[in-house]
């Protein structure tokens, strides 16, 4: 039988199996033969059958790669109508390990009898094949260990973390929950983070980051907390039981530069000619993706004339914001939809009247046009007075943490 060195430890038993057949005819005791007893991997025998351990290649399917290892294409067409409850095929990833288990049939072709697919540290699937196909999905545990951090900030905070070996995750966390009260691009050298957090691990490798209980920022001089609470509202909230979030976000997309403030006697870049322009243009690569600032209700999303695919969103009875000039839609995006703040609604582009691809984004306020740029976001609801009490307690004994 043929076995070969496993990768990424899909099946480190592998190699104690392989030890029995690459000693050569009567180099094995019979007593060693007596002794040594069947494997199994993913309950798989493995002594009966022929065992490759490979990596998918780049722009390999997985129908070509069954097709290679000894599939029929009555075989390869069953997998490929599988449930993807069961199993995407669509989901193969380059670089990710499998095992082929074959052996030869009647005829003397090599057939593919198993195959295991490990799509991740957590989950292996487990193809069989006869006159039917099945597919088994395993999945190791996965354990929670609660810790704190501390990191001084030299120039980003992804490299504070970094330095200390810290889940760089944390930095994506950090800056969604700060995202309105910390200025993640003016960070200054000195500047600190602790935070207590949970980390995840499949056996003892760190896989992610989970909850991010508590945090303090210091930055601008003070120290910044955010307490994660779950009861009448849910979210990160101040000391004092205040949102961090609020209730639109600061800019639409990741921007470049803005390339034109709003103003009432604007030269228009096209018509040469003096005209109000109530909205801002944010300069970004086609393709960028809009997100909506605030929860809401789209409200138009069509071909609007200089503004060309526009896409309107109606926050509450005061604010309307509108994003111009799209590349395109977000997928299943429609009129009447309910969208969430942060959602992606469009795509950069240069419809209409344009010059270059930007975003013209505007605001309107009980109907009338205003800044952007000086738009006051209302706070989101703090925590309930009825459980300030509970809050309170659980501040408390994060705190210690800190």
């Amino acid at each position: 039988m043929r076995h070969v060195l496993p990768l990424c430890g899909i099946v480190w038993i592998l190699c104690l199996a392989g030890c029995r057949h690459t000693a050569q005819d009567g180099a094995v005791t019979g007593e060693a033969e007596q002794l040594s007893a069947p494997v199994y991997v993913h309950g798989i025998a493995i002594d009966s059958f022929d065992v490759d351990t490979l990596q998918v290649g780049r722009g390999e399917t997985l129908g070509g790669i069954l097709t290679r290892a000894g599939a029929t294409q009555q075989q390869v067409h069953m997998v490929s109508r599988l449930d993807k409850e069961h199993f995407d095929v669509r989901s193969i990833r380059q670089g990710k390990p499998y095992l082929t288990f074959t052996r030869l049939d009647s005829t003397g072709m090599e057939r593919l009898h198993y195959l295991v697919y490990e799509a991740s540290l957590r989950d292996t699937y487990i193809f069989r094949f006869s006159d039917s196909v099945s597919v088994m999905h395993e999945q190791k545990p996965m354990r929670t260990e609660t810790k704190t951090a501390h990191a001084v900030i030299e120039s980003s905070l992804w490299n504070a973390l970094s330095s200390q070996d810290l889940p760089v995750e944390l930095a994506l966390e950090l800056s969604e929950i700060y995202a309105w009260t910390i200025d993640f691009f003016g960070l200054q050298k000195g500047d600190s983070i602790r935070v207590y957090y949970d980390e995840q691990y499949v056996d003892s490798t760190r896989i992610g980051i989970g909850r991010i209980h508590a945090a303090n920022f210091y930055h601008g001089r003070r120290w910044q907390d955010a307490y994660w609470y779950e009861g009448g509202v849910s979210g990160y909230f101040d000391y004092e039981g205040k949102s961090l979030r609020k209730a639109f976000l600061k800019a639409p997309l990741n921007y470049k530069r803005i390339s034109s403030h709003f103003s009432y006697a604007r030269k228009h870049p096209i018509h040469k000619v003096v005209r109000p322009h109530t909205g801002v243009d944010y300069a970004a690569p086609t393709g960028t993706p809009v997100v909506s600032i605030g929860d809401g209700v789209v409200t138009f999303k069509a071909y609007k004339g200089g503004g060309g695919n526009t896409v309107k969103i109606r926050h509450n009875s005061v604010y309307t914001t509108a994003y111009l000039h799209l590349s395109g839609y977000a997928k299943g995006l429609a009129v009447g939809q309910h969208v969430r703040q942060g959602q992606v609604i469009g795509y950069v582009g240069s419809t209409g009247s344009a010059t270059g691809p930007h975003l013209d984004f505007r605001v309107w306020k009980d109907g009338t046009p205003i800044d952007p740029l000086k738009m006051v976001s209302p706070p989101v609801e703090p925590v309930p007075a009825g459980e300030k009490e509970v809050f309170d307690r659980q501040v408390e004994e994060m705190k210690k943490h800190l």
